[in-house]
């Protein structure tokens, strides 16, 4: 072979290299995950939903991608969110909040999607039914409305003489009107009084405050959501500098000074919604798949904000807690 031949097929082969280079990426899947929380919010839950997807082969950068896309608590920034993953068209979509579970579902009606969501999936119009979901939708569900009356029995075992009870609530978020109904019925079981408190942005959490400390509580129940869950510092802040004891729907705002907390484990929930994502990229179909019912739940006690507040848990509360905070 003549050199000024052997350059020129040389050349031509290193000019191939990065098209097929392309060309392998091109065909790796692509997960699009849709949130409405901001990634600072969310990150603590990233590695147990990359941990049920690898537990069916895949990591992420290495055979599949993933197209993260945050609304930053705007709920209304969620459509446009999704449309950008369905003209991407993406191998599937994983919804992690009620909020962007419904939004997903109006985007596309082919693409699999694999929610992480709170309430009743059913009820939600986001599955047919529980075990046959049907379309291109299934996940994991969590309870959320009927931890409602659970939660207000821990803070009435606390506080036997609590009668006015605050609860703060997400009027925008799709499982509120649920749970505020299950308060209410325990409440009025009990002989309590129910004040809803509605906060749909941040700044409306500080207002919701205000308003206590002109009509003081005897306790506070912050009901589930992803946006106070994302505000559980400043949620923990406003109570303390109220004084008004509250019990939280997650762990994590026992972890950053809440005074207690009861609900369902959201990396469980995450890492069994990774797990559905890792059979669907195996090519099993989103309506063979039985919606995931996620049955951690988790009591936390932090006795640090308990002493600062001055109130002592009986022994048959810090029996049954899952974990308590010293």
């Amino acid at each position: 072979m003549r050199r000024r031949d052997f350059i020129t097929l040389l050349g031509g082969a290193a000019a191939a290299w990065p098209l097929a280079a392309r060309a392998q990426q091109a065909v790796m899947p692509v997960i699009g995950f849709l949130s409405s929380s901001a990634l600072a919010d969310r990150a603590r839950y990233l590695p147990a939903f990359r941990q049920g997807v690898r537990e069916h082969g895949y990591v992420e950068g290495q055979n599949v991608v993933v197209e993260y896309r945050w609304a930053q608590d705007q709920y209304d920034r969620l459509p446009d969110l999704a449309a950008d993953l369905v003209h991407r068209q993406v191998t599937v979509i994983a919804a992690h909040d009620l909020p962007s579970s419904i939004v997903a579902k109006a985007a596309t009606t082919t693409i699999p999607i694999v929610f992480v969501s709170g309430g009743d999936p059913v009820k939600l119009g986001l599955v047919a039914s529980l075990n046959r979901p049907g379309g291109n939708v299934t996940g994991v569900a969590f309870v959320v409305a009927e931890l409602g009356a659970k939660q207000l029995g821990l803070l009435h075992e606390l506080q036997p003489g609590a009668v006015r009870v605050g609860v703060l609530v997400d009027p925008n978020y799709a499982a509120t009107q649920s749970f505020v109904s299950d308060v209410q019925a325990a409440a009025s079981s009990s002989g309590m009084q129910i004040e809803v408190l509605e906060a749909p942005t941040g700044r409306d959490i500080d207002t919701a405050f205000a308003k206590l400390a002109q009509q003081p509580i005897d306790a506070l129940v912050v009901a589930p959501s992803p946006l106070l869950n994302n505000r559980r510092a400043q949620l923990v802040t406003l109570a303390a500098y109220h004084r008004v004891p509250a019990i939280y729907s997650w762990r994590e705002a026992a972890e950053v000074g809440g005074l207690m907390s009861y609900g369902t484990s959201l990396i469980d929930a995450y890492r069994q919604a990774g797990v559905y994502t890792g059979r669907i990229l195996k090519g099993e179909k989103p309506a063979e798949l039985p919606v995931m019912q996620s049955i951690k739940f988790e009591f936390v006690i932090n006795l640090n904000t308990a002493k600062a507040f001055g109130l002592s848990f009986q022994p048959g509360l810090l029996a049954i807690a899952d974990e308590v905070i010293e």
